[in-house]
């Protein structure tokens, strides 16, 4: 039996085959590689000492889908495939619906064909839109999402609800993320976007490591302590381990969930700049710029619920040790994969 991770090379999806495979888990990840490489792959089987059988293949592929549902034994899918710049799907609204809602509906299909009806989906917290209140609870009503991208995220929370509410065989775990940071201890794999960052810590890491000459602060108007955005920043290896307690409780038959994964702690812009600093010694230049369209000042989780239902919570201690083990990658890798 294995747990088939679509985006499986990706940043949060590297990270979270790690956590897999040391619950002695059996993996199968399938990825297009279109903003990931399968280097991160080989890094974690030096990590984790376990071969990662790869498909590389698209969720929009049915043909190829079905081929690892036959060959594969399958019995749940964490799904993290599907294109996540929020700027870019401003652009390129038609491209994030094809992509993320069609591929999904496929990957669906072909699970349904193949009698696999456990997933557990990688939403977000941009579901929320401007939050109703903050700390974020499960409870919080969804609100009306600022891009296409948080569209897409909350039409297939819809989708896979509907889908339990009609064959309740099926387990549906929605986890809603808020920001990951930070990378494995080891440095061996980390966060690697391709072109411009569009994640705060990439973008500082990347300036830190010379590859950009500054970074830009959208916004230091908000009503915030110190007027820059207030978000939720989670150790991704914190996020990882969610997925592994998610899946116990799929076997629990789990039928439909909802859980934050957060620290249930907010930090702003300039907050996550300076602890960088401090954690590196690395002084990193920026300037203020326009608010982007779609950022809300403020949001963060509660994550009460996870803790009482999972027992999952974040253990890194602060924002600190994450920017440390994000600098690790970066000054090891300073190319990223492409080295």
């Amino acid at each position: 039996m294995a747990i088939l991770v679509t985006g499986g090379a990706g940043y949060i999806g590297s990270h979270t085959v790690v956590e897999l495979q040391n619950a002695d888990y059996d993996v199968v990840v399938l990825d297009n590689l279109s903003n990931s490489s399968e280097k991160s792959l080989k890094r974690v089987e030096r990590i984790t000492g376990k071969p990662v059988p790869f498909y590389r293949a698209d969720i929009l592929d049915k043909a190829a889908l079905d081929r690892v549902f036959e060959k594969e034994n399958i019995t749940a899918v964490i799904h993290f495939a599907g294109l996540k710049a929020v700027q870019e799907s401003v652009r390129k609204p038609w491209e994030y619906y094809n992509n993320n809602i069609t591929g999904t509906l496929t990957l669906i299909q072909s699970m349904r064909e193949h009698g696999v009806k456990n997933i557990i989906f990688s939403s977000s917290a941009t579901v929320y839109g401007t939050p109703a209140q903050v700390p974020v609870t499960e409870e919080t009503p969804k609100g009306a999402c600022t891009n296409p991208y948080g569209w897409t995220k909350s039409m297939l929370e819809q989708i896979l609800q509907d889908i339990q509410y009609a064959d309740r065989e099926w387990n549906v775990i929605l986890l809603r993320y808020f920001n990951p940071i930070g990378a494995h201890k080891s440095g061996l794999i980390g966060e690697d976007p391709s072109g411009i960052p569009n994640n705060l810590m990439p973008y500082i890491t990347q300036v830190a490591v010379g590859k950009r000459e500054e970074l830009g602060v959208f916004g230091d108007d908000y009503p915030t302590p110190d007027g820059t955005c207030i978000r939720d920043y989670v150790h991704v290896m914190d996020l990882a381990a969610g997925h592994v307690k998610a899946l116990k409780k799929i076997e629990e038959n789990a039928g439909l969930c909802i859980y934050n994964l957060g620290t249930g702690k907010g930090s702003s812009v300039l907050e996550v700049i300076h602890s960088f600093e401090e954690a590196t010694g690395i002084r990193i230049p920026y300037s203020v710029k326009p608010r982007r369209e779609g950022d809300v000042p403020e949001n963060y989780a509660n994550v009460e619920k996870a803790y009482r239902e999972l027992g999952w919570k974040a253990q890194c201690p602060g924002l600190k040790e994450m920017c440390a083990d994000s600098w690790r990658w970066q000054s090891q890798n300073p190319n990223g994969y492409g080295e």
